[in-house]
Formats: C-alpha cells, sequence, structure tokens
C-alpha cells in the first residue's frame, strides 16, 4: 500500500533509519535520505539503488541534513516537494542519547538531545505537514519506552522523547477530522550505533555499546515492523513485551517500577548507577 509513495526518512545513514529506507527500495518508493553526512549518504544511495532487490521504479535523493538546524529541515522539505511534487510519509527518525547522572551532566547535552531529538521533529513535521495533510499522509516518530517511563542516567534522552510524544499527540488531535495519520512508535532496544555515539557527562561519544548489540531486536526486523504500522495506520506501536510489562507495572505499581528501572540499568558495564 505505499508503492509509489513519496517518503523522507531522517537519520537514514545507519540503524533503524537505513534499515527503513532499504526495505521502501523494495517497494518502489520515491525516498528522501536525510542525515548530516551527504558523502555517506550518496554512497549507501548508490548501493542500494545496485541492489537486485529494489525495485526498478525506485528513486533516491539524498539531502544533507541536521535536523537540529531550521534552516536545514526547510530546505529538505523543499527540495523534495521540487523534486517529488509531495510528501505522504515523514519518518522523524534522527536521534541521538546519553548516559550520565542528571548530577554529572554537563547541561549543554541536555541541550543537543532536545535540539535533535525534539527540535528535529518539529523542525521536519512543521514544513513537511502542509504536503502531507494534502495527501492524506503519516507523520512519523520513532522514540523509545525511555518516551513513556523515566530511564536512569538517560534524563535528557528520556525527557527529549516524552517531549516527542507529546508533541505528536497534540498534532494527531489538532487534525482529527483531517485524516492525518500519526504514529508514535517505540522499538525498545535495538542493534544499532546509538548507544556507541551516545553522549556522556562531558558532551563526547561513549565509543562503545555497554549492551551485547547481538539480544537485541536487528533493525531490518524493525523496519518491518514500522513499515506494517505505517500500511495499518496505527497510532502508537510498542515493539518489546518487556516494555509492555514496565507500562504495566508503571500504571499499577508505580514504586516497583522505579526500583525495578534502577537495578536494571545498574547492570550496565560501567554505568553510573551505584
Amino acid at each position: 500500500m505505499l508503492q509509489g509513495k513519496v517518503i523522507i526518512v531522517t537519520g537514514a545513514s545507519s540503524g533503524i533509519g537505513l534499515a527503513s529506507v532499504r526495505l521502501f527500495a523494495r517497494r518502489g518508493n520515491k525516498l528522501v535520505m536525510a542525515a548530516r553526512r551527504l558523502d555517506l549518504l550518496d554512497k549507501l544511495a548508490a548501493e542500494i539503488l545496485a541492489d537486485p532487490a529494489t525495485s526498478k521504479d525506485t528513486e533516491i535523493m539524498t539531502v544533507r541534513t541536521d535536523v537540529s538546524v531550521e534552516a536545514d529541515c526547510r530546505s529538505m522539505v523543499e527540495q523534495t516537494l521540487a523534486r517529488f511534487g509531495g510528501i505522504d510519509v515523514l519518518i522523524n527518525n534522527a536521534g541521538i542519547s546519553m548516559r550520565a547522572l542528571f548530577l554529572d551532566v554537563d547541561l549543554d547535552v541536555l541541550r543537543r538531545l532536545m535540539d535533535v531529538n525534539f527540535w528535529g521533529t518539529v523542525y521536519c513535521t512543521r514544513y513537511a505537514l502542509p504536503s502531507i495533510l494534502e495527501r492524506k499522509g503519516s507523520v512519523v516518530g520513532v522514540i523509545s519506552t525511555a518516551g513513556y517511563a523515566g530511564l536512569p542516567a538517560r534524563s535528557g534522552y528520556s525527557a527529549s522523547k516524552f517531549a516527542v510524544r507529546g508533541f505528536l499527540e497534540t498534532i494527531r488531535i489538532e487534525h482529527v477530522y483531517d485524516g492525518l495519520h500519526v504514529l508514535v512508535f517505540a522499538p525498545g532496544f535495538t542493534a544499532s550505533n546509538v548507544r556507541i555515539a551516545s553522549l556522556t557527562a562531558d558532551g563526547t561519544p561513549q565509543g562503545a555499546s555497554p549492551r551485547d548489540e547481538s539480544k537485541m531486536m536487528s533493525a531490518e526486523k524493525v523496519a518491518r515492523k514500522l513499515e506494517r504500522a505505517i500500511v495499518r495506520r496505527k497510532r502508537e506501536v510498542m515493539l518489546t513485551f518487556i516494555a509492555r510489562v514496565e507500562m504495566f507495572v508503571k500504571r499499577h505499581l508505580p514504586r516497583h517500577m522505579d526500583r525495578w528501572a534502577y537495578n536494571y540499568m545498574a547492570k550496565e558495564p560501567g554505568s553510573p548507577l551505584k
């Protein structure tokens, strides 16, 4: 049902974003890959178009986009409209994480997370929304279970994902009679480079994942579930069973949830939690 649609994917150079582009390319979509490194985007686009599994009808445009910069987001949308004439789906996937206690973290780290995760979603949605409304299309926000329950040592990350969820839910309500589809998509821990690039207390990248990435859901599986949710015009998707249990416990046994979350995250190698 998405065949031939114009789809923008931010954070398209790795992880869930790249896996989604590869999947949509098999469907014959018109794709916009947005990320900060244009050289990498161009290389990946060429590989995808050369893949025998990619539909001959697929078109890919790459746009250098720092989603924390409003002008970049506006330009990316304008270039999309100039080439493809409209937008059917916007997938706000670009994001960064952190790992540090709030007492120790440089506040600029939290500002950076809000700029990328929250404001990046706001900027891209603001400029793409008029066209998406015309086509009764979809706005997607890729968040996290941290957008439903506070995650210790991830204060800025949780705050930004809570903000994205609240923003998108409000947009949905404002356009409840306009045929707009808004999806809040929470995949849980996914094998990607997000933990490697995660910021530490002073803003430097963590450089290594504290978790066993091989035991996580693959980005490709997440992309398939994301596609299904868009096709079915789901409002909200929380992928992992443990996340759903977490929400049940939070609702009915909040004190136990706080302790469980602390103890669970404290088990990470090198965790700042004692």
